[in-house]
C-alpha cells in the first residue's frame, strides 16, 4: 500500500438537523476498516483519545448483537455502549450511548468507500435527538478521541495488525 499523509478527519454538524457527519481517509482496503471497527482486540487498540486505556465490556458483533466498552484515564472512567443494527461489506449501523447520559442515543451509521490502490474513504454519522444535543457532543472533546482515535489506528494499518 502506498505510504500518503492523511487530511485530518473532517467533523462537520448539518445546519438543520442533529446530525454530525465525520469523513476520513485511509491507507487501507474498506475490509480493513470494517473488521477494525468490528473485531473488539482491534477496537479497543485504537479508539478514542492517545491519553486513555480500554477495556471491551462484552462485544457480540452481529445484527441484534450488543457492545460496551470502557476508556480510563486513572482514576476515571467513562463508558459507552449500544448495539449493532446493520453489519454489511461496507456498513455498520449502530446506536451509541455514553453512561454519563444514558437518555442521549445516538444512531451511527459508518459507511466505507473503496477509492481504490488500497485507499477507502470513511463517513460516519451520528444522529441524536435534538440540536441540544448535537452541540454538546461537539463540545464534548469528541473531536479529540476522533483524530487521536484514527491516528492510532493508521499505525495499526502500517504494522501488521491488519
Amino acid at each position: 500500500m502506498s505510504t500518503t499523509t492523511h487530511p485530518e478527519a473532517t467533523i462537520e454538524a448539518h445546519p438543520t438537523l442533529p446530525l454530525i457527519t465525520i469523513t476520513r481517509e485511509f491507507d487501507a482496503t474498506p475490509e480493513q476498516i470494517i473488521k477494525a471497527h468490528l473485531d473488539p482486540d482491534l477496537y479497543i487498540r485504537w479508539s478514542g483519545p492517545k491519553d486513555l486505556t480500554g477495556r471491551i465490556d462484552y462485544w457480540d458483533a452481529r445484527r441484534g448483537g450488543r457492545w460496551a466498552f470502557t476508556h480510563m484515564r486513572g482514576d476515571e472512567e467513562y463508558s459507552f455502549y449500544g448495539s449493532f443494527h446493520e453489519i454489511t461489506d461496507d456498513k455498520i449501523v449502530q446506536t451509541f450511548t455514553f453512561t454519563g447520559e444514558p437518555d442521549g442515543v445516538s444512531l451511527e451509521t459508518m459507511t466505507v468507500e473503496d477509492l481504490g490502490n488500497g485507499r477507502t474513504r470513511l463517513i460516519a454519522q451520528s444522529l441524536v435527538d435534538s440540536m441540544d444535543s448535537r452541540d454538546a457532543w461537539l463540545r464534548s472533546g469528541m473531536e479529540v478521541g476522533v483524530r487521536d482515535g484514527y491516528a492510532k489506528l493508521d499505525d495499526l494499518l502500517a504494522g501488521d495488525a491488519l
